[in-house]
């Protein structure tokens, strides 16, 4: 393979996949770790890449938002993983925000079915799910519907939480890192997470590893601003470690 081939199969990996693994690709092709970064280099110098811990991913994906269809096919093992972990973590909490996305869905699936509990969600598919179980009370956030996620945004998703004080928030994000924080492609998607992380006293954020080292267009908040970050093993120990040192609880499942 020429090296305009390969730095092409690598581009249209990153565009089809979102995120592209210098160790895998190393690994596919039989060369080294190194041939691969300079790749990835020469790309981001083009404007095609982003290069992000580990690999890289393509500069459209940083705004691009799959839909929820798409999102339940990728990761699924981690994100199943995730979510029975998450739940742990539930404690004494009898008001609970369960953010718009696939893996906070996976979290509403594993909540105790032991106990009563008052949801609040901006997701109508957590909702549709949550409704029939007679131990949980769901309320649903009002505002425009997006089409990608069926979660609620606008003036009135963000009123009605600013007038909730709930006892904890499973948030997600379509990226994290110790520079910019948690960010999503939306920026009214951003303010409905800013406002269920404010009236909330427990904040946990929900994210499989491929979120790490991403940036999306809006930052929402820090890591920090959340007691624990719950994501899957693919996230380095080097890289949990780091987080550890600048403050962020993280769970590895």
């Amino acid at each position: 393979m020429y090296v305009i081939e390969r730095r092409q199969m690598i581009l249209e990996r990153a565009r089809r996949t979102g995120r592209v693994d210098v160790a895998q690709v190393s690994k596919e092709l039989n060369l080294a770790p190194e041939t691969i970064r300079r790749d990835l280099k020469d790309l981001e110098q083009q404007g095609m890449v982003r290069r992000v811990y580990g690999g890289a991913v393509a500069v459209e994906r940083l705004s691009f938002e799959s839909a929820l269809s798409v999102r339940s096919t990728r990761h699924q093992a981690q994100k199943n993983r995730i979510a029975a972990a998450a739940v742990t973590f539930l404690k004494t909490a009898e008001s609970v925000y369960i953010d718009e996305g696939f893996l906070p869905s996976l979290v509403a699936s594993q909540l105790p079915a032991d106990r009563p509990l008052t949801v609040v969600t901006s997701s109508l598919v957590t909702a549709q799910a949550l409704v029939a179980r007679p131990e949980i009370t769901v309320l649903v956030v009002g505002g425009r519907v997006r089409a990608e996620t069926f979660g609620n945004v606008d003036y009135w998703a963000v009123a009605m939480i600013d007038t909730l004080v709930l006892d904890l928030a499973f948030i997600g994000g379509n990226g994290m890192t110790l520079e910019r924080g948690v960010t999503v492609p939306d920026s009214a998607v951003a303010a409905v997470k800013s406002a269920a992380m404010r009236v909330s006293r427990r904040r946990i954020l929900i994210a499989d590893s491929s979120k790490y080292g991403v940036d999306s267009f809006v930052r929402f908040a820090q890591l920090n601003d959340f007691e624990r970050l719950v994501t899957d093993d693919g996230l380095p120990m080097d890289q949990a470690a780091l987080l550890h040192e600048r403050g962020v609880a993280v769970t590895r499942v």
